[in-house]
């Protein structure tokens, strides 16, 4: 396994592309093994498309929606994708299935996580997934919990963008240029056919927050030229030896 690790919990199989697509890519070629888990595939809230398709089916839909996901992950370099296919609609993960999520922390040992904001109203599986996402890095960093494992350290957990950030009290304190791996990102979008109407919404999204990168880096006259980029919103403390 490489030294250096990164994991994204998705609600739903398309979440981390649109959110964190470009990070997953420039992480990526940084040399980290980035694992993905999708909680569930989207298949009855986020699939209004394949549903309108003649003689569509549950199982179906599913099985487009993970395709579409494995396609995606393929081009953003992603080195392992699990599906979790919990349901969504609602999103509830029992106590086997947060073992099991802590199973893969354990496993991935993550220098950084990424979910959801702590807040939708739109879309309760949103936070939810969150919420299960800090249970289960607490849960990790147990001694008791399967005593013997190597047990996960205090990782950073970047909340990524929701789709209306004024509604969900998210405020962005980090944002990343992904630029570089731009077309990475627009070639992974494009995999999720069944969403398409996020596809140029999603491109606006990486263009504004490029716009706060430049600003933010050194003003508009002397910052960092950047053309894309994304936003997140720490949890916990960071610590550091100058500022």
């Amino acid at each position: 396994m490489s030294n250096k690790t990164a994991l994204i919990i998705s609600a739903h199989s398309a979440d981390f592309v649109w959110r964190c697509g470009g990070a997953i890519a420039l992480h990526q070629r940084k040399g980290y093994d980035v694992t993905v888990v999708c909680l569930s595939f989207g298949e009855r809230g986020e699939s209004a498309k394949l549903w309108k398709a003649p003689g569509a089916t549950l199982e179906g839909v599913k099985a487009a929606r993970r395709e579409e996901a494995e396609g995606a992950a393929k081009a953003l370099g992603v080195h392992d994708i699990q599906f979790f296919d919990l349901g969504d609609y609602p999103l509830e993960m029992d106590r086997e299935a947060k073992y099991r999520l802590v199973d893969v922390i354990r496993k991935v040992q993550p220098a950084f996580m990424l979910s959801h904001s702590l807040e939708d109203p739109y879309n309760t599986d949103h936070p939810y997934a969150t919420r299960m996402a800090i249970e289960c890095r607490m849960i990790a960093q147990a001694w008791g919990h399967n005593p013997g494992e190597k047990i996960l350290g205090a990782p950073q957990l970047y909340l990524y963008e929701p789709h209306q950030t004024e509604q969900c009290n998210w405020k962005p304190d980090t944002i990343l240029d992904i630029t570089e791996v731009w077309d990475q990102k627009r070639a992974a979008i494009e995999c999720m056919e069944g969403q398409q109407h996020l596809w140029q919404y999603y491109t606006n999204v990486a263009e504004n927050r490029a716009n706060q990168f430049r600003r933010n880096s050194g003003g508009q006259a002397g910052g960092r030229e950047a053309k894309y980029a994304e936003a997140f919103q720490s949890i916990f403390p960071r610590t550091v030896d100058e500022l």
